[in-house]
């Protein structure tokens, strides 16, 4: 599928696992609520200490992956036991914003994609909060790269960059 396809895909996701690799070289990844500036930044939002900010410090590469509309089914025509989904992954290069302004701006972002209709007590929050949180841009490597497993109304897998 194509990049614009995976993007949408991403920007949909309820969330987006981000893989990182530790200093001692092991991998870890775990589901994060991401927000898009544009089509190559990334924000999410964690604690000021811990195994991601370690991570990024002696990897700052990464690997984000997105799913959405998953489901176990059984194929129309065959009955073989399959997954129809909407998948993305993108490679990135994470770093820790260090400006107010760009943290705010990640945080508003981060806001407006999951609580827009508490945006009203977003100021409120971030006096509270800034300076107790660490905002991590992502900027994508290169454009993502979609797939899919769907079939059509008549039971044909939908190949091929075929849309609905």
């Amino acid at each position: 599928m194509s990049s614009e396809w995976a993007l949408e895909i991403m920007r949909k996701a309820p969330y987006i696992t981000v893989s990182f690799t530790r200093p001692d070289g092991s991998a870890y990844g775990l589901p994060l609520s991401l927000a898009a500036k544009d089509d190559n930044t990334w924000y999410f939002h964690c604690a000021l200490e811990g195994d991601k900010l370690d991570a990024i410090k002696a990897h700052p590469e990464v690997c984000l992956s997105a799913v959405t509309q998953c489901r176990p089914t059984v194929g129309p025509k065959d009955g073989t036991f399959t997954l129809q989904y909407k998948s993305a992954i993108a490679f990135g290069r994470a770093e820790l914003v260090d400006t107010d302004t760009e943290k705010i701006e990640g945080l508003r972002l981060i806001c407006e994609r999951f609580l827009p209709q508490h945006m009203d007590a977003f100021d409120q929050s971030i006096a509270q909060s800034l300076s107790r949180t660490a905002v991590v841009r992502i900027i994508l490597l290169a454009p993502p790269t979609g797939k899919r497993k769907q079939y059509d109304k008549q039971g044909d897998e939908i190949k091929y960059g075929r849309m609905e």
